[in-house]
C-alpha cells in the first residue's frame, strides 16, 4: 500500500485538495502499478513560520 505525503503551506482549498488526490492517485495506478483502493494520500499543511529554506523561515521571507 503506497502512502504519499504531500506537505504544502496552508491556503489550498478543498477542491484543489480533491484534484491533487485524485490526480497523484492515478499517477501512482499508472506508474507505480498498485490500485486505487491500496494509494492514500496525506495531506499536511505546514505554517510558514515551521518551513525554512537556505536557514531562512519562509514566514520572515515575504
Amino acid at each position: 500500500m503506497p502512502i504519499v505525503r504531500v506537505e504544502m503551506w496552508p491556503g489550498r482549498t478543498l477542491a484543489q485538495k480533491r484534484e491533487l488526490a485524485r490526480v497523484i492517485t492515478d499517477a501512482m495506478v499508472n506508474i507505480a502499478h498498485t490500485t486505487a483502493d491500496a494509494t492514500i494520500v496525506i495531506f499536511e499543511d505546514i505554517a510558514r513560520e515551521d518551513w525554512a529554506q537556505a536557514g531562512r523561515l519562509a514566514s520572515e521571507t515575504e
